[in-house]
């Protein structure tokens, strides 16, 4: 009997992503960790650094469970932008990716009950049109930016800004899925 699989993210995307393979967690966990990057801390390293947090903390709310955890962080250069709260922040973010191309970092770990941490990172590249004023506001004004990592969320209107992806499309999402199941398929908890 294989262990129960516990998603450590309140995240309706990835609970949506996981149900497009078959997987529907036994259990969800929402953690609760301090997301605000270290001094210093490029993309990359901040999305594994907060995976394995989300992880760890799963891991300690499940114990004897396989705990999914997985962060997602849009960069320009070496800058990592928030999870949009406020309009003004998404607005930030939508205008310092108007007609250019940045990075969608999105890091995997699972947890396994015998304590080892196996990891993936996943990049993808996306260009945004150059945006007018009215498109900002239009997007800005239906909401759909709230809590989406810089800004945007591609499997929204935003779509409609891309010009160019190149990568994984669910990982701009928020979980890849392909990564996600050669994981699971690689402890023989989901099926080849």
């Amino acid at each position: 009997m294989r262990p129960p699989l516990v998603l450590a993210s309140a995240s309706p995307r990835r609970l949506d992503l996981l149900a497009r393979l078959g997987i529907v967690p036994d259990r969800v966990v929402a953690t609760d960790i301090d997301e605000t990057p270290l001094k210093g801390e490029i993309p990359r390293p901040h999305a594994a650094r907060l995976a394995l947090a989300k992880a760890e903390a799963g891991a300690a709310a499940a114990p004897g469970a396989i705990v999914l955890a997985a962060d997602t962080v849009v960069g320009v250069g070496r800058r990592i932008l928030p999870k949009a709260e406020t309009e003004d922040q998404a607005r930030e973010c939508l205008d310092l990716l108007s007609g250019r191309r940045h990075r969608v970092t999105t890091a995997v770990v699972l947890a396994l009950p015998d304590g080892r941490r196996l990891k993936r990172s996943v990049e993808s590249q996306v260009t945004f049109q150059r945006l007018t004023g009215q498109q900002v506001v239009d997007y800005l004004t239906r909401g759909e930016w709230q809590g989406k990592a810089g800004g945007y969320a591609i499997q929204g209107r935003a779509e409609a800004f891309i010009r160019f992806l190149s990568g994984s499309h669910s990982n701009v999402v928020g979980l890849p899925l392909f990564e996600t199941a050669q994981l699971l398929r690689g402890i023989g908890w989901l099926r080849p």
